[in-house]
């Protein structure tokens, strides 16, 4: 459980997506990821918080909708969903490019059509293979992250053979600043996308053996290592390679090779590589169990809770895979019109989701104090203060992204996909008015 925590928070966006930050922002881009790091440390407690005190098929759906009623649970469970089967697509897709780097005569679309099985056969055999599946996988990121940042520091400090070592490149090339505040704030919005997929071990603790115990030791191992692995490997990367270099593109690849790392580029392929997969691993255990919690609520259709002898709910996976195949067909039709609406939507869209766990931990921990002191085996810091500062600083970025260009459209469009969701939920209670009792 330790190791899907940390294999979630380590994601592709972190050896990719982390250059367009760079390059937006200069060295402070360590400034952009600590503030969201901060951030996701805070709602990660909450959820331990919660997750000691009702471990639940769900997670935190079943603590939005005890805490803050069936709407907020209703378009909990489903933006949650609707986040990790873009994701499923997005990554079956990034992975297909990256196999093509070793295989270019083969086409992209075997690539994706082969990823997309697996993974769905994976996820079809038991809890336990996909388990071991993400254990692999995450283990093979954090000690990729582990070992960069100890050459990191053995660069930095003059130790590495023909490097003068040293902050340089932190200061040389504009200042630490050198496109002001406002770029790093920008940045800030950004990676709070690369961070999302800790929380999956909340969701995976009702289907450990200890859940409560589970749940408490992984999300602390989050804490304790998350800024330690994003800000560090960050600091690390702006250390060694100018935030000028056109090749920041590629942070970690860049990094690799200006040490002088043999086979930069194939070592960093295989590890980012290994990063997709684990995030289309993640997307769809996320996405079906997601589905799982919705239908025995009501949420979703009853049958989508069915398990099979091995404990897998084999409908929910199917249905969750089956728009993961739409997606990327839509990929391929329309890549400038409905993808582009997909991807563009599902940023904000977790935003969403940590803002309604944040006000959820708010009532339910007040609710647990008055009613059940002895479930708070875990409890968040400097409570409700940390908690409000966490909401606003949320609802900060939400307002932020109406005011920075580039943010505009996602924000527009994540709101738009909160509407159809609502009226979802209006949908859903007309049907339950009109369907007799009992059936």
């Amino acid at each position: 459980m330790r190791m899907i925590a940390l294999g979630g928070v380590i994601g592709a966006g972190l050896f990719v997506g982390s250059g367009v930050v760079i390059q937006a922002t200069g060295p402070a881009a360590v400034l952009s990821f600590a503030l969201t790091g901060a951030l996701v440390v805070l709602v990660m407690r909450m959820l331990g918080e919660m997750a000691a005190a009702y471990p639940a098929v769900g997670g935190f759906y079943e603590y939005n909708r005890l805490a803050l009623g069936e709407l907020a649970g209703f378009m909990t469970g489903w933006m949650y969903w609707y986040f990790w089967i873009i994701v499923v697509a997005l990554e079956a897709v990034a992975g297909a490019r990256l196999l093509q780097y070793w295989f270019p005569g083969t086409a992209a679309w075997q690539f994706t059509l082969g990823l997309m099985t697996v993974f769905t056969l994976l996820n079809l055999l038991s809890v336990r293979s996909w388990g071991e599946a993400e254990y692999w996988f995450a283990s093979v990121k954090v000690a990729a992250i582990t070992l960069f940042l100890a050459i990191g520091v053995i660069v930095v400090a003059g130790l590495w053979p023909g490097l003068p070592g040293g902050f340089a490149h932190l200061t040389a090339h504009g200042g630490f600043l050198p496109k002001g505040i406002v770029p790093v704030l920008t940045g800030a919005v950004a990676a709070t996308g690369f961070y999302f997929g800790s929380e999956i071990v909340t969701v995976a603790a009702a289907e450990s053996a200890e859940p409560e115990k589970a749940v408490a030791r992984a999300t602390q191992s989050v804490i304790s290592r998350v800024l330690v692995f994003y800000v560090g490997s960050i600091l690390v990367v702006v250390t060694l390679v100018p935030w000028t270099d056109p090749g920041i593109v590629q942070p970690y690849v860049t990094a690799l090779a200006a040490v002088r790392v043999p086979a930069a580029a194939q070592i960093m392929n295989a590890v980012i590589l290994t990063a997709v997969l684990s995030a289309l691993n993640s997307g769809l255990f996320a996405s079906s169990r997601m589905m799982m919690a919705l239908a025995l609520r009501g949420d979703a259709p009853r049958a989508a809770a069915t398990l099979n002898g091995r404990g897998v709910p084999v409908r929910a996976i199917l249905a969750s895979t089956a728009f993961g195949y739409a997606a990327v067909i839509m990929n391929y039709v329309s890549p400038d019109r409905v993808f582009a609406f997909l991807v563009d939507s599902y940023g904000t869209v977790a935003i969403f989701v940590y803002l309604l766990i944040a006000c959820a931990e708010l009532r339910l921990r007040r609710r647990l104090e008055r009613e059940a002191p002895e479930r708070l085996r875990v409890r968040m810091w400097l409570f409700p203060g940390l908690t409000v500062v966490a909401i606003v600083t949320m609802l900060g970025i939400v307002t932020a992204m109406a005011f920075i260009p580039e943010q505009r459209s996602p924000l527009l469009f994540g709101i738009v996909s909160a509407g159809v969701m609502l009226g979802g939920y209006v949908l859903r209670r007309l049907f339950d008015a009109r369907t007799p009792a009992g059936h």
